[in-house]
């Protein structure tokens, strides 16, 4: 079993569902994962959280699993998605002035893999 972090830096859906479609994957064949919302990705937030957006139902599947570690918070900000990151109880992560730092997942033995 391996601990893999999916960092997502793209904004667009087409990339985004690789990372969606891996994680459920590899949660499935019994690895840890976790799934952390970095940059434009950020801004996908108020779009897949709506019902009847192409992503909701993985987007719904991977944060029941809990598989989402959470969001940057300087990037949020940035993408103008704060407010739906909070409204959909994810996590700010800003351990590396205002966005998540890969140490702290390499530290916790993580592999990285970006999207």
């Amino acid at each position: 079993m391996k601990k893999l972090a999916l960092f997502a830096f793209q904004g667009e859906p087409t990339c985004f569902i690789h990372v969606l479609l891996n994680a459920l994957d590899l949660k499935e064949k019994g690895h840890e994962v976790s799934i952390v919302l970095e940059g434009a990705a950020t801004g996908l937030v108020p779009e897949i959280a709506r019902q009847g957006h192409p992503l909701n139902s993985l987007y719904r599947k991977a944060k029941d699993l809990n598989l989402i570690d959470g969001a940057c918070k300087a990037c949020s900000v940035k993408m103008q998605a704060q407010q739906a990151i909070e409204a959909e109880g994810l996590r700010f992560l800003h351990d590396m002035s205002g966005h998540p730092g890969m140490g702290d997942y390499l530290a916790r033995g993580y592999d990285i893999i970006t999207f």
